[in-house]
């Protein structure tokens, strides 16, 4: 029994060790060592041992050894080579396959792990430019204890985004182009769990005729005192005007309304154009607060019996249209070349360090224009004691108080200064020279005309010349003439003098 077993596993193991020297066979006649001439080893027979490296085959192989070139025996080197890349690369792309195909349970989103989105979404417009959202929890979420948010997403007339734990949000936005939103939910605490899909609503735009709505809506506000109430010592003035649509029938007429807060008003006070349309509106009295920081919403529409007129809403920020009134009491003195300038704050519900000042000094005889800006009250600078100057002050809201905005216009001018007595000094200088000029060449024509001059100051006869008689007396070498000169005075006579006789010396 044993031996029987023994020879049973014998017998394998000389299968197994021929089937490997067949194989090993095969792959050398492959690679050119050798080819098999005895067709009982090219079917399969066990050729029996051999030296695979010697130089001399087993005579018993029957194989013939041919030595391969250099050049193949490096080929099927690199062959060897790619074979074992492709063996040991191909368990390793069948775990990427694997990892590709098969998801991982722990992905896949499921009824416990991802959250249900809001039920009974709506959007509801509660007032001018403005709309509430609401929504409720999904009464079927699991698990109950899980504590939750909402990321809120809007989708026109302007995308925003952002996240809340309420139920409900309020917006602030124009309508006249519609309105939609969506919403999901989310974890609040971080919770591994996935937000829930979307849920979305909308407002479909307002019916209306292309072209119908007003255009170009600009307003501006004013504070100015109010003396009705002394609990607001301050009220503020709304201004709007606008263009009729371009194909907007002529007997279009326009209404105008406002919202701040919780408070809408309807314009009372309009200006026409030509063919009684309004075209501006003027809101003495508002309940608008210049220190607030909501939105001013507009609105607009109108009516035509031969056309619907579309809506049109626009929101204002306060900073941006506050036209602020110019700084109050201006004064400008001078003490020699120092000028000092001060004035007060202006009309308005802002205290004195909310603002910020220009000071414009224009020298009127240089021309020259000098600005600086403070945020005090008082200004000095060294000047030109001989020029006369011009002052003004301008103010605007700094930014420590709210968004920096438009400034104010200039205050009235004041002229300070000594400018205009030295003019009239040079002046008076520069009239009395040319006035005399002016005598002495009017003295001067007459005297010419009338003889005056000559008369005045007749011409004097010359004297005798005693020293050049002297000189021909004294000289040896000069002969005494006989001949005697005789130097000869002529004097032309003017009419109405006297005649003089011609002098002989």
């Amino acid at each position: 029994m044993g031996k029987s077993q023994r020879g049973v596993g014998g017998a394998r193991v000389g299968s197994l060790r021929g089937a490997c020297l067949s194989t090993t066979t095969r792959l050398e006649a492959e690679r050119g060592f050798a080819a098999p001439l005895n067709p009982e080893y090219a079917a399969g027979g066990a050729p029996g041992e051999f030296e695979v490296l010697g130089l001399q085959p087993n005579a018993r192989t029957g194989w013939i050894w041919s030595w391969p070139s250099d050049i193949e025996h490096g080929r099927w080197k690199q062959e060897d080579h790619q074979r074992q890349d492709v063996i040991i690369m191909a368990p390793a792309l069948l775990v990427l396959l694997w990892a590709m195909v098969i998801p991982r349970a722990d992905l896949l989103p499921d009824k416990k792990s991802l959250l249900l989105p809001p039920a009974n979404f709506t959007i509801k417009v509660i007032g001018l430019a403005q709309v509430l959202l609401r929504w409720e929890p999904n009464p079927d979420q699991e698990p109950k204890d899980v504590e939750l948010g909402y990321h809120v997403r809007i989708n026109a007339p302007q995308e925003d985004d952002y996240e809340t734990r309420n139920t409900e949000s309020k917006r602030v936005t124009v309508l006249h182009q519609g309105f939609s939103a969506s919403v999901q939910t989310i974890p609040w605490n971080g919770h591994s769990l996935l937000a829930s899909n979307w849920v979305s609503a909308e407002l479909k735009a307002p019916p209306g005729s292309p072209g119908t709505s007003i255009v170009n809506l600009t307003c501006t506000t004013n504070t100015t005192l109010n003396n009705y109430n002394p609990l607001r010592p301050y009220q503020v003035s709304l201004y709007c005007t606008w263009l009729v649509g371009k194909d907007a029938p002529e007997d279009t007429q326009y209404f105008l309304y406002y919202r701040y807060g919780s408070s809408t008003e309807e314009c009372q006070e309009y200006r026409k154009d030509t063919l009684k349309r309004n075209i501006a509106c003027w809101f003495l009295r508002t309940f608008i607060s210049s220190r607030g920081s909501d939105s001013l919403a507009v609105h607009a529409n109108g009516s035509s019996k031969h056309a619907t007129i579309k809506p049109f809403d626009q929101l204002f920020a306060l900073h941006a249209i506050d036209r602020i009134n110019p700084p109050l009491n201006v004064t400008a003195e001078t003490e020699g070349t120092c000028l000092s300038i001060q004035w007060e704050k202006p009309i308005s519900a802002f205290p004195n360090h909310c603002f910020e000042y220009e000071v414009k000094i224009y020298n009127t005889r240089k021309n020259y224009f000098q600005t600086e800006k403070m945020t005090t009250n008082t200004f000095i600078s060294i000047i030109d004691d001989i020029s006369k100057y011009s002052v003004q002050v301008r103010a605007a809201v700094s930014s420590v108080c709210r968004q920096m905005g438009f400034w104010s216009e200039w205050s009235q001018p004041v002229h300070v200064g000594n400018d205009d007595q030295k003019l009239s000094t040079e002046w008076f200088l520069i009239v009395l020279m040319a006035t005399i000029c002016f005598i002495v060449l009017i003295f001067t024509l007459i005297c010419k005309i009338g003889h005056l001059w000559t008369r005045l100051f007749p011409p004097v006869p010359a004297p005798k010349n005693s020293i050049k008689d002297f000189f021909l007396i004294v000289s040896p070498e000069k002969t005494v003439s006989n001949e005697t000169e005789i130097e000869v005075i002529s004097y032309v006579e003017e009419p109405g003098l006297e005649t003089l006789e011609d002098s002989v010396f």
